[in-house]
């Protein structure tokens, strides 16, 4: 198993006291040691200890728990996260507005660049992979979804923030640390008003190796019917293949005219 930074699993040895924990930090526990579980892949009671700093006594009753309502597999001793899962995070993707018809425009995205494309939705100030496809086979599952992302790190993201008022931009700047992911990233909040702005001029976001290194990207926002911001598209690839030329001509071409199919679509939908 990975290794969990100091501030991570001291704050999981506070959750639980003398008297065992209250039920706030229960459900607290439980979701750590299910996101432990997920990142592994598998893990044991002692994998999950060493992790954690939790008493036996107490990982044992968190997994028995989870395990007797289905939300875990047991096998020689290692858990695993059960397909039970599905029941909960399928709902809330359907409910998102136009998440049938942006799922169609980022296949269509993938095949006609032969790049992946994604399509991103903003949440708690955090941006949430609602489709992503790519690669070899564009119509099959992609195992980011779900997956959160920092929206000043994205060109999908940045799309989203340029949209928003000044107002809630500070109050995201204010709240959401623009961390450093790559030494392109953009971590100073004069810096990225000014990124915001050029965003707002060109219609359109990049990501010049600001997520990962060696990544480019195209995005742009996406509306309803009802001129409601509901996500954003985005197409990337490595640098290697993804030249200048496509991300800022190419791609927002492309993606502006899927991003109109999608708003006209939503209309009849």
């Amino acid at each position: 198993m990975r290794n969990v930074d100091v501030t991570k699993r001291s704050q999981l040895r506070m959750l639980e006291n003398k008297n065992g924990t209250s039920e706030v930090s229960t459900t607290r526990t439980s979701f750590e040691i299910l996101a432990l579980i997920r990142d592994a892949g598998g893990a044991t009671i002692a994998d999950i200890r060493a992790e954690t700093g939790l008493a036996k006594s107490t990982v044992y009753r968190h997994l028995k728990t989870l395990h007797d309502m289905d939300y875990l597999v047991e096998e020689d001793g290692e858990y695993r996260l059960s397909l039970r899962f599905l029941q909960l995070s399928e709902p809330p993707r359907i409910r998102r507005p136009g998440y049938l018809v942006a799922k169609q425009k980022v296949i269509e995205l993938a095949i006609e660049t032969d790049e992946r494309a994604l399509f991103l939705v903003e949440e708690g100030f955090e941006g949430v992979y609602l489709h992503r496809a790519g690669g070899r086979n564009p119509l099959q599952s992609d195992t980011m979804i779900g997956k959160r992302r920092p929206l000043h790190a994205l060109a999908a993201g940045k799309a989203i923030l340029a949209e928003w008022a000044d107002e809630r931009i500070e109050e995201f700047v204010e709240t959401t640390p623009l961390d450093g992911l790559t030494a392109n990233t953009i971590t100073d909040r004069d810096a990225l008003f000014e990124e915001l702005e050029q965003v707002r001029e060109q219609g359109y976001a990049t990501n010049m190796s600001e997520h990962m290194d060696g990544l480019r990207a195209a995005g742009v926002p996406v509306y309803n019917h009802e001129d409601d911001l509901i996500g954003a598209l985005s197409v990337f690839g490595p640098s290697g293949r993804v030249s200048q030329t496509d991300i800022e001509s190419t791609y927002p071409d492309l993606l502006a005219r899927k991003a109109s199919e999608l708003k006209i679509d939503l209309t009849y939908d």
